[in-house]
């Protein structure tokens, strides 16, 4: 169920959309069956991660719920309308950055551009269970054949 979209038009002030997130739409929590929140975004939060991560970690805890993040890296530093945001950080910093505050929502973290994927969570579950199933499946063989030796 999708409650709510906030934008921070000219900003990335992460603190004040999520505080009108949980404050308008959480405060009925019982109401709502599933409670996750999004961020899509194309940069680093205008405040500190360990700040944000502080924040969203007792958000979370007191209204149970996660916070996922998809980040699309752009190649250029500023966006459609000429503004440059307040705070600046290479995209392996950005990535590291939301990462933090992924890990203190409980939640999931996806970074692509116009390239494809460069990091998802989701996809490192898949091919962790990919890894397992195949070498579930060697050792499978490997007593198969151990077993037809024997006899």
């Amino acid at each position: 169920r999708w409650v709510l979209s906030l934008q921070c038009k000219g900003s990335r002030n992460f603190m004040s959309a999520l505080r009108r997130a949980v404050e308008v739409d959480f405060k009925d929590k019982d109401k709502h069956e599933s409670q996750g929140l999004y961020l899509l975004t194309t940069g680093i939060p205008d405040q500190e991660a360990h700040m944000v991560s502080a924040y969203v970690a007792e958000v979370c805890r007191g209204f149970d719920l996660q916070l996922h993040v998809c980040l699309f890296s752009v190649m250029e530093d500023v966006d459609s309308n000429g503004i440059i945001p307040a705070r600046y950080a290479n995209p392996v910093e950005t990535a590291n950055a939301l990462k933090e505050i992924v890990q203190a929502g409980n939640g999931r973290f996806h970074w692509f551009g116009e390239a494809g994927i460069f990091e998802s969570d989701d996809i490192n579950v898949i091919v962790s269970e990919m890894e397992k199933a195949n070498n579930y499946s060697q050792k499978c063989a490997f007593l198969a054949e151990s077993l037809k030796q024997r006899s």
